[in-house]
């Protein structure tokens, strides 16, 4: 379920205001023997997404190696949800939260309520607004879309007419991607965005976004989509065109996208390291349990995989 802004934080609120505290189903939780005392919450916006997937493996890892518990859960991209989690950990005494916002600005209710329990909350690939978090662990988006224009524009010789497949709007990754995109783009005088829209991340939508772009801008020769569900979404979309007439750059760096990478569909991938960003959220959070100081922000380096390095990404490097 997809909310808009001002529909989600009204929504997270109302949760909040009730005070649910029914537990969510779907949990899972790891441990390992040093540190059991220290229990850690994490609410993933989403695990219907191989990005998301591997932050949580590299998360509940992470754990095991710190000898702490780790309750995971999915959201399931529902705001309202989320808050409803982050509330359960809360009242579970959890020693601190990781989240993964479903919406940036959502979100903000249930981290003030955290705030006023006294536990510390990491935001974990895309921030929160409105409220503090003890620190903030994400890819630099920014950069990450200006190296995304930097291949779309070498890819088509500094001309053509793209098209961008856009996040879920409210989310700081999708935001932080479109803004570094549209930078970056502005050192291709000949290339023109002709079209713009947000497909949220996912593959189908991708697919019927991407269609509907094609159909309307029959002349496009590029693509940038915010991730790799889109992208391969576009892919599919674009059949025999796709990394041919149609160069397309993803961002993510999942397994998928680096497949499609080797089969030349994708022209380039930014590729993000999820499971370093799990273990990075975990860190941090254990530290935060344990009164220790931690930066406010942390910024996990994106790369760009193309045909020449992509056996360095599928080899683990």
């Amino acid at each position: 379920m997809q909310f808009t802004k001002p529909a989600a934080i009204a929504a997270a609120g109302a949760v909040l205001a009730l005070g649910l505290t029914a537990c969510n189903n779907g949990g899972s939780s790891s441990s390992g023997g040093g540190g059991g005392d220290v229990k850690l919450g994490l609410s993933v916006s989403t695990l219907n997404n191989p990005y998301f997937v591997q932050f949580r493996q590299g998360a509940e890892a992470e754990a095991k190696k710190e000898g702490v518990k780790i309750t995971t859960t999915d959201a399931q991209n529902d705001a309202s949800q989320q808050v409803n989690q982050v509330q359960n950990f809360a009242s579970q005494s959890m020693k601190a939260i990781i989240i993964n916002p479903v919406d940036s600005s959502a979100a903000a209710p249930a981290v003030k309520a955290a705030d006023r329990s006294k536990i510390p909350v990491i935001a974990a690939d895309r921030g929160v607004n409105g409220a503090t978090v003890a620190q903030t662990v994400a890819s630099d988006n920014v950069a990450g879309g200006k190296l995304a224009a930097q291949e779309l524009g070498k890819a088509l010789g500094g001309k053509g007419k793209v098209a961008v497949l856009q996040g879920t709007a409210g989310t700081s990754a999708a935001n932080d991607r479109q803004k570094g995109f549209e930078e970056g783009i502005k050192a291709f005088p000949g290339i023109q965005v002709v079209a713009q829209q947000p497909a949220d991340f996912d593959r189908t939508k991708g697919l019927d976004v991407m269609t509907n772009i094609a159909q309307a801008h029959s002349d496009i020769t590029g693509v940038f989509a915010a991730n790799d569900e889109m992208a391969l979404g576009a892919i599919k979309a674009l059949g025999a065109k796709a990394g041919k007439q149609i160069k397309i750059v993803g961002f993510d760096g999942t397994p998928d996208g680096l497949k499609a990478i080797q089969a030349g569909t994708l022209t380039a991938d930014v590729a993000q390291q999820p499971v370093l960003l799990g273990q990075m959220a975990v860190q941090a959070a254990v530290k935060a349990a344990k009164g220790d100081k931690i930066d406010a922000t942390v910024a996990v380096p994106v790369k760009v995989a193309t045909k020449d390095n992509v056996a360095q990404f599928t080899n683990g490097s």
